[in-house]
């Protein structure tokens, strides 16, 4: 229960104990297409939920689940699974991120003739662009969509639905269209000094990250950390990833900021087994550099004549009956260059596709269903 994706935890293993590794790859798949992305970038909550960590260390489950597939993948037990006949039907799936991907592998497998189409220059969408090499090798993610074009799937790159071809022609096109976007509408922080020049969403940082990393560019990435002091605004999985990207283009030096107080190391008392813990967490790219703030706010950006950006006025915080509180008399300013926000996404980009495709939204902003699905 503790599995977002309902993964049959208890019985691969119990398969993996057995020495049974062919039925455990396929009790691993029968629930998730691809268990060497969970395998390095799931947070696990199924090993806070799991009942041996009532009094003891939890299973490593997403460490088991890692070296499963990549046994797997290692024996040649991963093979494509083509379709004994098709359906007749077509499918068009836009976009080629996690969910995208495993959208198009199933309906291909159950015979319909599936086409995925991605806006950038490759296939893999937030895996791809989003997910720094440090942390998941793109030939992982190469690997997966070998096997994918083998089973049958197509992939369109360079094409933005919407713009290249409109939402309305989609659909007349294909018996069905899957939206697979994701919640690239990234949060803001509308505070003065907000137009400084050096102040960038994580997500226009990452990509050119990757690029550089993968040897894709022929000249300097134009957002460079190299020999600037950096700030993060934003203490998640984003934040850290930008981090260990600026480490790797020789950051001056590096502050993550969060806002919340610092976790505590051990499991609070008022959020009990199985739930998942907020706790004190150290990512790969924490342990090789930059300082971590906790319980401050960014008051302002600050900035020179030529409207470049010199630094960032703080206010330590503290959260009381629900809300945030300023700490009187505890403004400081610390000096940086760059900065990248990283607070989080709020849903889809409102862009002409979704328009075209007739979709509505619910009152958060994000694509509503109905209960037909």
């Amino acid at each position: 229960q503790g599995c977002p994706l309902g993964n049959l935890i208890p019985e691969w293993n119990d398969l993996i104990w057995r020495g049974e590794k062919s039925d455990a790859i396929d009790r691993l798949h029968a629930t998730n297409n691809f268990p060497e992305f969970t395998g390095r970038l799931c947070p696990a909550p199924c090993e806070t939920a799991c009942v041996v960590a009532i009094n003891s260390d939890a299973v490593t489950i997403k460490q088991v689940e890692l070296r499963t597939i990549e046994e797997a993948f290692k024996d040649n037990r991963v093979v494509p699974l083509i379709p004994d006949r098709l359906s007749g039907k077509t499918v068009a799936v836009i976009g080629s991120g996690p969910a995208g991907l495993a959208a198009a592998q199933q309906l291909t497998r159950a015979g319909h003739t599936v086409a995925v189409y991605e806006r950038a220059d490759k296939i893999g969408g937030l895996l791809r662009y989003g997910i720094p090499e440090f942390k998941m090798e793109k030939s992982i993610v190469d690997r997966r969509i070998k096997q994918m074009e083998q089973e049958g799937t197509r992939f369109r790159t360079n094409v933005s639905i919407g713009k290249d071809i409109s939402g309305s022609a989609l659909r007349n096109k294909y018996d069905a269209v899957v939206i697979a976007i994701g919640a690239t509408n990234w949060r803001d922080l509308a505070i003065p000094g907000r137009e400084a020049k050096g102040i960038y969403q994580a997500m226009e940082y990452l990509p050119w990250g990757n690029k550089q990393a993968l040897g894709e560019l022929d000249s300097e990435p134009t957002i460079n950390a190299a020999g600037k002091d950096v700030v993060i605004l934003g203490g998640g999985d984003t934040g850290a990833d930008c981090l260990g990207t600026a480490i790797r283009q020789g950051a001056k030096s590096i502050t993550q900021l969060e806002i919340m107080p610092r976790p505590t190391e051990e499991r609070p008392s008022n959020q009990p087994w199985p739930t998942y813990p907020m706790i004190y967490r150290v990512s790969s790219a924490h342990e090789e550099s930059g300082e971590r703030l906790y319980a401050v706010s960014t008051q302002e950006f600050m900035k020179d004549s030529q409207g470049n950006l010199t630094g960032l006025k703080l206010v330590e915080t503290k959260f009381v009956n629900g809300k945030f509180e300023q700490v009187v008399g505890s403004e400081k300013i610390i000096p940086a260059d760059l900065v990248f926000l990283a607070m989080g996404f709020t849903g889809p980009e409102k862009s002409e596709m979704l328009a075209q495709l007739e979709v509505e939204l619910d009152e958060r902003g994000n694509i509503k269903r109905d209960e037909d699905y």
